[in-house]
């Protein structure tokens, strides 16, 4: 992954710390200049990006589901680097379903999330997907279709 073009990836991400809207942009022409047929690591890690930077739910949860739809394409072995994403993915796919409402659908990917726990590391990234899926859980016992706060 320590290529030229996850380095622009990355270059664009961090962008969204300070200016979400700047972030959003760099990384629509990453994902516009790369293409459908283009290396589906890094398509699969502009769309997850890209969720995190829209202002509504129903823009997140596109993004989401074309990040999913990156690592399943016809074709794609499902490699070591692209099955490592599945946790975070099925987690901002449950959290963004959970955003817009469709509670049943939120369930369903929490509970696909949680069976490919086994892909993650005991270490930090592995906690953070860990508590996402508590807090994402704890929101919709609540009903909660608010945005979580990032930490």
């Amino acid at each position: 992954m320590a290529d030229d073009r996850m380095a622009d990836i990355y270059a664009a991400v961090r962008l969204g710390g300070g200016d979400p809207m700047a972030a959003r942009t760099a990384l629509t022409r990453l994902w516009d200049e790369i293409g459908e047929g283009g290396d589906p690591i890094h398509r699969c890690v502009i769309a997850h990006h890209l969720a995190d930077v829209q202002d509504s739910a129903d823009a997140a949860l596109l993004w989401d589901q074309r990040a999913l739809g990156a690592v399943f394409q016809p074709g794609v072995p499902l490699d070591e680097g692209l099955r490592g994403f599945l946790p975070s993915l099925y987690l901002n796919l449950a959290d963004s379903h959970r955003r817009v409402g469709d509670f049943e659908m939120a369930h369903m990917q929490l509970a696909i999330a949680r069976g490919h726990l086994d892909v993650l590391a005991d270490d930090a990234y592995g906690e953070v997907i860990r508590s996402g899926l508590g807090h994402v859980e704890a929101a919709l016992a609540a009903s909660s279709m608010e945005r979580l706060p990032t930490n």
